[in-house]
């Protein structure tokens, strides 16, 4: 077997790895904090769960979230990308599956595992953005999809390149937070959970695409590159690239230094530079860090 096929073989196994667990933490969020607590999550996911609520149980809610985003995958699957439609439908399968599994296993939904005691919808909410938006970001970042909403997107770019498809993600949230008011007896509280529910799951899901691996990037010129780069490797352990500049305002030649630091180190590179009096320095913040960026020793 060659190089690349076993590469593509361990792709696809780490990717199915990942729809898998991303599908179980959703899942899970769903049955504990979410289905019984009378608010819905955003897009085709939320319009499933208030059409459960809507129908007092006479369908489950497993079979409704299947039914209403596995013909979108499926599309997706036969126009648009074959192996983002069966990784998304597999991991739909995972996420409808979960509140089953964990029903069958005796896990209580929070409400009723404290019997009514000390339940504030509110916290439900916030840890079903919480959990919900961690899964979202790991598909997000390996898959670029999340849900049923982006189907609906890239079916509608496909047919129409030049249509705006940002719009279609908040016609579909905006949809859910409207319908919420009357699906849930007309009171404000669902409205606003779901609202909050939401607006965290994004949080967590700018989160989770921005990098967990961040740093920052510092630039310094300074006529002194040799002393400032071995202080740098020596006490950081950071690598640190060279450039040579010209200052037009003092028109002599000096060097630039390019090192990029955690934020545990901060206060040692300011240390370093306040040490060298004639050097500039500025700073910017690195969303996410590849490779190894330590010196090697």
């Amino acid at each position: 077997m060659s190089a690349n096929k076993k590469a593509d073989i361990k792709r696809i196994f780490i990717d199915i790895l990942c729809v898998i667990f991303a599908g179980a933490v959703v899942g899970t969020a769903y049955h504990f904090f979410q289905n019984s607590n009378g608010f819905a999550p955003g897009g085709v996911g939320g319009l499933a769960t208030m059409t459960y609520h809507f129908l007092g149980d006479k369908i489950s809610w497993s079979v409704l979230m299947l039914l209403f985003n596995l013909p979108i995958f499926i599309l997706v699957s036969v126009i648009i990308d074959k192996k983002l439609g069966l990784m998304l439908s597999l991991y739909m399968l995972v996420q409808s599956s979960m509140p089953q599994i964990l029903s069958l296993l005796g896990a209580s939904p929070y409400c009723l595992a404290n019997n009514g005691e000390d339940f504030n919808i509110i916290f439900a909410c916030i840890a079903t953005g919480v959990i919900s938006g961690f899964g979202f970001s790991m598909m997000l970042r390996r898959f670029g999809a999340s849900g049923g909403t982006y189907g609906i997107s890239a079916l509608l770019k496909h047919a129409n390149p030049e249509m705006n498809i940002a719009y279609v993600s908040f016609i579909m949230d905006s949809s859910v937070v409207a319908i919420s008011f009357f699906v849930y007896g007309m009171k404000v509280t669902p409205v606003i959970c779901t609202l909050l529910n939401l607006f965290i799951a994004n949080i967590l899901v700018d989160r989770g695409l921005s990098g967990i691996k961040n740093g920052y990037r510092f630039e310094i010129i300074t006529s002194r590159p040799d002393e400032i780069a071995d202080m740098l490797m020596t006490r950081l352990k950071r690598g640190v690239t060279e450039i040579k500049v010209h200052g037009m305002y003092s028109d002599t030649d000096k060097y630039l230094l390019v090192c990029i630091i955690n934020k545990r180190q901060l206060g040692e590179m300011m240390r370093i530079i306040k040490s060298c009096p004639d050097t500039f320095a500025s700073f910017s913040k690195v969303n996410e860090v590849f490779g190894n960026f330590k010196r090697n020793v």
